[in-house]
């Protein structure tokens, strides 16, 4: 999406996102069992808008367990969009509730009801339930 098309000024991007402020702020993050998923996206020659939806899932291929969104750092919920420059990396981060222990495979799912919605498969499960996924362009 360009600017062009929002109807209000966006958020502007701010640096990547500090895990030990995170958890000065939200102590509860540090010691649970949440995943955390770092976003990294790579904006074009145009400034791009970009937003995180409520349906976004972590989806365990196993058991189709459905993992929620809890929290999110360095971007916006729709319907308000997040201003992304020219040429820049930017990054942030998904916080969702914990997937069964058995869960070995996920997917990164946002379900949303128009074009744009992305989809990762095949996460692997790893100990930390820290990731980080590179986004693609549309």
């Amino acid at each position: 999406m360009h600017r062009n098309d929002l109807d209000e000024p966006p958020v502007k991007a701010k640096p990547d996102i500090d895990l030990e402020e995170l958890f000065e702020v939200h102590p509860e993050f540090q010691t649970d069992s949440h995943i955390y998923v770092h976003c990294h996206f790579k904006s074009g020659l145009d400034e791009v808008l970009i937003r995180i939806w409520m349906t976004t899932f972590l989806v365990d291929q196993n058991s189709s367990a459905r993992s929620k969104l809890v929290h999110i750092e360095n971007i916006t919920y729709a319907p308000h969009w997040t201003l992304v420059p020219t040429n820049y990396h930017y990054s942030f981060l998904l916080i969702f509730e914990s997937l069964p222990k058995s869960c070995a495979v996920f997917d990164l799912i946002e379900d949303i009801p128009q074009p744009g919605g992305f989809v990762i498969n095949d996460i692997s499960r790893n100990k930390k339930d820290v990731y980080h996924i590179d986004l693609p362009m549309e």
